[in-house]
């Protein structure tokens, strides 16, 4: 693959910086195809996904009479959770338990967004800290480590902490903000590893940590793929599918109704994120997550190619404000910049070069493709 020649889909922005893509005799990228083929057939936003959501809807009711909450969202402040709690309030008339998970690494805006919209709808608020000693520890095992997906540590507690709050509260539906509209092409494995994969942040941290894991939340693949959904019948929706969805008019519709402050980028209401998929994925590895994010857009007409060509000419970083986030990373993680400009030169590694349970993965994606399931988004 390293000597593969250079190639970029004739449809959208993806190129082989994803080393399995592939392409057919128009120059039509996989990830494209798949969309045509298996989703876009199967993905409805008119009366027929409204009815959906409605019948979902009146499950979630009746499953929740008697209790104070219906329905589980987590709240990053980014746009699609901000605006699935718009709807699902206001249009669904839903009364969930909204949470917000402190990883320690919000921006200002995030901060300002999650609570402009709570309040403008009349939540309530959730906010679980995770225990910054371990997460600090564990962010900086994966420094160390080298592999590319150094953000798997705040997915992973953010995703069993969701869980917990389910369980915690006994809701059986968990809405999320995940959707084909703006990620309709998933993050290529080698770029973004699966954060749930628990095998894999446990033998990071055996090989690179410092502390204990007890105060750090972790999930299994047993536990939240077959206990939670078959025993305790806990249901993961995304009402994004069975609506239209449009980044642009919905930016701006929380922007004009709730305040709402915009990022410059998809996940970027983190600073931790901000700086993983800005800088260290592009400058280290040479995987620009804006590809995959432009190319959704363009397999959904949102953007067009030639304009997502144009704006991926220009880095999201300047020299400035990547010495600046360098600097406010590796002081919130008690190291030195020089230590942290030590991990960006070290060799590269991949989820292959330690314990993993991808064999395991390759299983259900194969389930999920033979009943037509596909979903989108990161891992």
């Amino acid at each position: 693959m390293k000597n593969r020649k250079y190639q970029i889909c004739t449809n959208c922005v993806m190129d082989t910086t994803d080393s399995k893509i592939e392409f057919d005799e128009n120059g039509v990228c996989d990830h494209c195809r798949t969309f045509y083929r298996d989703i876009k057939p199967n993905w409805h936003t008119d009366e027929r996904g409204f009815e959906e959501i409605s019948r979902i809807t009146k499950d979630i009711k009746e499953k929740a009479k008697g209790k104070k909450y219906d329905c589980l969202i987590g709240m990053s402040g980014g746009i699609d959770s901000s605006y699935l709690l718009y709807l699902a309030k206001e249009k669904l008339g839903l009364n969930p338990l909204v949470f917000h998970i402190d990883g320690g690494w919000n921006t200002e805006e995030s901060t300002h967004n999650v609570k402009a919209v709570v309040e403008k709808l009349g939540l309530e608020l959730h906010i679980e800290t995770i225990d910054w000693e371990a997460m600090k520890d564990i962010q900086l095992a994966f420094f160390k480590s080298g592999v590319p997906h150094i953000d798997t540590p705040q997915d992973h507690a953010f995703f069993a902490t969701m869980y917990k709050f389910a369980l915690k509260y006994d809701i059986k539906y968990i809405l999320t903000g995940g959707n084909y509209s703006t990620e309709c092409i998933r993050n290529p494995i080698e770029w973004m590893y699966y954060q749930s994969d628990s095998i894999q942040l446990k033998d990071i941290h055996a090989k690179f940590g410092t502390k204990p894991l007890k105060n750090y939340p972790t999930t299994n693949i047993l536990w939240h793929k077959i206990y939670l959904p078959y025993v305790k019948k806990i249901k993961l929706i995304r009402p994004l599918d069975y609506f239209p969805y449009d980044k642009k008019e919905a930016t701006k519709f929380l922007v004009d109704n709730f305040g709402y402050k915009e990022y410059p980028q998809k996940h970027f209401e983190s600073v931790f994120t901000r700086f993983y998929e800005g800088y260290w994925l592009p400058k280290k590895f040479g995987y620009d997550t804006r590809k995959v994010q432009f190319s959704s857009l363009i397999l959904t007409g949102q953007m067009s190619r030639d304009e997502a060509l144009e704006q991926l000419k220009n880095p999201v970083y300047d020299d400035e404000m990547a010495k600046n986030d360098m600097e406010l990373i590796a002081n919130k993680l008690g190291v030195s910049t020089d230590e942290l400009w030590g991990y960006f030169n070290a060799p590269n590694k991949s989820y292959k070069d330690y314990k993993n349970q991808m064999a395991i993965y390759d299983i259900g994606a194969k389930v999920l493709r033979f009943f037509g399931i596909e979903k989108g988004g990161k891992r």
